[in-house]
Order: C-alpha cells, then sequence, then structure tokens
C-alpha cells in the first residue's frame, strides 16, 4: 500500500498522526508479543521432537510439562502463524462416505453396515485397522488388526461382525470394492 500511496496520505485516510505512525512502527515489542514469540519457539521445538505431529490439544499437554501453561486457542494460533500445524489423519474417512451413500435407504436394526481399512503410524511401522460399522447403532461391530493390507484382515473383521451380532438374512454389507 505503501508503494502506490504515500505515509502523509495513508496517515490522512486512517485518521493517524505522522509522528504517531512512526511511534508505533519503531516501537518495541509488547510484553504479550514477547511472550508469543518465547512460546512460538517451544512450540517449534516440541513440534520437531515429535515428527510434526502433534496438534493443539496435544502440543498444549506437551507443553504443559514443559512448564507453559497457556490456553488450546492460543496454542492453536501460534501453531497456524508459526506454521507448525499438526498432522491431520483421517482414520474410518471411507466409512463416513459409505454412510452419506446409505442414508437415501432408512437404516434398521442389524440391517445395514459399513466398511473401510485405514492405517495408523506407530513406533514400528504402520498398522493396518479394518472396521465395520453397523449404520442402525453407529457402532463398531467388528475389527482387526495387521501387519499388511492382505484379504485376511478384512475377513477376521467380518467374522467378528458375524460372529458377535449375527445378523438376520438379508445383511447388506458396503465397502469401498477395494482390492481385499
Amino acid at each position: 500500500m505503501k508503494d502506490e500511496h504515500s505515509v502523509a496520505e495513508l496517515c490522512a485516510a486512517f485518521g493517524v498522526s505522522r509522528p504517531g505512525y512512526y511511534r508505533w512502527k519503531d516501537a518495541e515489542p509488547g510484553a504479550r508479543a514477547r511472550a508469543d514469540a518465547q512460546l512460538t519457539e517451544a512450540i517449534r521445538a516440541v513440534h520437531g521432537e515429535h515428527r510434526g505431529v502433534y496438534g493443539s490439544p496435544r502440543m498444549l499437554r506437551a507443553l504443559r510439562v514443559c512448564g507453559h501453561h497457556h490456553g488450546r486457542k492460543r496454542i492453536a494460533r501460534l501453531m497456524k502463524a508459526g506454521r507448525a500445524p499438526g498432522q491431520v489423519s483421517a482414520p474410518f474417512c471411507a466409512l463416513h462416505h459409505a454412510e452419506r451413500a446409505c442414508r437415501a435407504h432408512r437404516p434398521e436394526p442389524a440391517g445395514r453396515t459399513v466398511s473401510d481399512i485405514t492405517y495408523v503410524r506407530t513406533a514400528e511401522g504402520w498398522l493396518y485397522v479394518a472396521a465395520i460399522l453397523d449404520l442402525y447403532s453407529r457402532r463398531i461391530v467388528g475389527w482387526a488388526t495387521g501387519a499388511s493390507l492382505a484379504a485376511d484382515l478384512v475377513l477376521a473383521a467380518l467374522a467378528m461382525a458375524l460372529r458377535h451380532r449375527r445378523p438376520p438374512a438379508g445383511l447388506l454389507y458396503h465397502s469401498d470394492r477395494g482390492v481385499q
């Protein structure tokens, strides 16, 4: 904006005196800005230690251990401003899409289920999780975990769901039609 207009014009437009503008521009940061800068450095340190996966709730807990006692919203604002966002995972995302697709049909008790596979990063590598959701009760009725995406993973989750729920004939089972 200063490239297009002089400082005098901008000060006149905003009702600010020129000396006041220069005092503000050259002033030292206030106590809150200094505290935010220190907290941002602490956030970056914790962010780096934890491979950038902590969101604001976990970051808040980690900072409290270090002696920083601030609100979650302040931490979230500083994480966003400091470009240190947490890594978002979306487990069972396809379950929600499948549920939306099945909403045209009114769910009945033990009548419609959806399933999907997701993965979770652990210290030992990736852990794959297959889950089956009953649309009527919105409960996970079968699940299985494994080290690979083999079809056995989904079959184990389905076997658990069938063993525990014993659904009536005509069960609707929806998946994303992946290889498994």
